[in-house]
């Protein structure tokens, strides 16, 4: 099997919401998954996209994403910020998640960005194990906060 990475289009956002469901139940959040399909593809591929992503296609389907947005450090200047990376459950550990990853890398370096961020729950061992081949740093200073509108 052919895996091929590549820039999202507008027409695979189906199948990268269905992604997106598919991780919330994994994470056990399935009810906070409350974008509007419509908003979601206007976010990506509106007049003014505020996400980009690359997907993992295999046989003409899609089967993985790499979702990020910019995020702006005072300190550091713009980085990416890695929202979702995921891929669907039967095609995990061959090595998609690891050329999404190389995709993101290349991407960053390319828009000058000065390094890439991204949240990973503290138990989800798989992840962790990912990112730590990344020589991730993993802070546990900062909490994380917000609040819904």
């Amino acid at each position: 099997m052919e895996i091929q990475i590549r820039e999202a289009r507008e027409t695979d956002c189906d199948a990268m919401m269905e992604l997106v469901k598919e991780l919330a139940l994994y994470e056990k959040a399935p009810e906070q998954v409350t974008v509007n399909f419509d908003h979601f593809v206007q976010s990506g591929f509106g007049a003014n996209p505020v996400w980009w992503a690359f997907v993992a296609e295999a046989d003409g389907k899609v089967i993985a994403m790499a979702l990020y947005y910019i995020r702006y450090s005072t300190w550091k200047g713009q980085r990416m910020y890695l929202e979702d990376i995921l891929v669907t459950e039967s095609m995990r550990g061959k090595g998609i998640g690891g050329m999404l990853m190389e995709a993101l890398i290349k991407e960053g370096k390319a828009k000058q960005f000065t390094g890439m961020m991204w949240q990973v729950l503290d138990w989800n061992e798989p992840a962790i194990h990912f990112y730590k081949k990344y020589n991730a740093r993993f802070d546990g200073e900062w909490l994380n906060a917000g609040i819904e509108f």
